[in-house]
Order: C-alpha cells, then structure tokens, then sequence
C-alpha cells in the first residue's frame, strides 16, 4: 500500500465534507428564499461590463445544458469518477501531494454536490411535470457585457477551481530521477 502522510485522509474528507455542505446549504437557502425553480431577483449589479442576479434553474443536463435529460447517466459518472480520485490519491499514493488532495477534495465535494441534486434528493418540482426533478440546482447568473454566461452554483465553482488546480499540477516539470552512479566530469 503506497504511503503519504497520515493527515492526507482527513484533509481530504474534511475538505470535501465542507465543500459539499457549502454546495447544497447554498442551494437550499437559496431555492427556499426565492421560492423555488425558475425566479430572480432581477440584477444586484447592474453596470455596463458586469451584471449579476441570483436566478435559479433546474439544468437536466451538465455543462451548459448539454445532455438535456440524461441526469441518471451523469450520475454514474458521478459516482465512477468519485471511486476514480479515492483510488488514486489513497490506493496509488497520490495523496503524497497536499495539492492533489485539496485540488481532488474540491472536485469531490462539487461532484458529490451535483450528484446530490441528479438524483433528485433535493426535492424540488420542475414545474409542470410530476415528482421531483432529477436536475442540478443552479442560482448565480452573470453577463459579462454582450457574454450571457450560463447560470451555475457553487459545485460548478469547485469543480472549476480543482481542475485548473490539477492543469498546473501536470504542468509542472518534474525533478529527474535521482541516479545512483555519481556523474563524473569528462575532459575535452
């Protein structure tokens, strides 16, 4: 079994544990406070290069709405992809890294958040059809000038944060292997 330091565990279950909790209370006060799916609050910031309400949706999708309807599918992926980073960090010793674990703790507590919602735990209806709606819960929506960005929450935010997190961690060059034959200097 690879080793990593005995604190990478709780790190990353505490990390992921607050993530999650800030993902879903967030959406709850949020949804509960407006009243539902599909309200605003009209534009908080209203200036020429940036504006911002609170507008909460129901997305059936994932990114930008694509796969409208396929949530159950997203939520498997979910859940191999949450199997997939706690067999890396604690069976193929990833968790070495203090910044692999906090950058895959982010990812985890935004997928477990958004999984949350797919499988429709929260409870909330999309109007005019039955039962609860297997959808995320979105609520923060921006214009960046003539840019109408998609709406989003916080999971979308984690899962942002830790994937650019894990982009400069596989930038980053590694040391060469140490070798075990010291280097000898060569006459010309």
């Amino acid at each position: 079994m690879p080793s990593y330091p005995r604190n990478r565990l709780p790190t990353y279950l505490l990390l992921t544990a607050v993530c999650t909790l800030l993902d879903l209370g967030s959406k709850t006060w949020v949804f509960n406070s407006m009243g539902g799916a599909f309200e605003t609050t009209g534009w908080l910031i209203d200036t020429t290069w940036l504006r911002f309400e609170l507008h909460t949706s129901l997305n059936k999708g994932a990114l930008w709405g694509m796969g409208q309807g396929l949530a159950l599918w997203f939520a498997a992926i979910s859940v191999l992809a949450f199997a997939a980073i706690n067999y890396w960090l604690f069976l193929r010793g990833a968790a070495r890294s203090l910044w692999l674990t906090t950058a895959l703790a982010l990812v985890s507590g935004g997928t477990l958040g958004n999984l949350y919602d797919r499988l429709g735990l929260h409870g909330v209806p999309f109007p005019g059809e039955p039962g609860v709606a297997r959808a995320v819960r979105d609520f923060l929506h921006f214009q960046f000038g003539p840019l109408d960005w998609a709406t989003f929450n916080i999971a979308d935010c984690l899962l942002v944060v830790g994937s650019i997190m894990l982009l400069l961690q596989s930038s980053r060059s590694e040391d060469p292997p140490a070798t075990d034959t010291p280097q000898t200097a060569t006459a010309p």
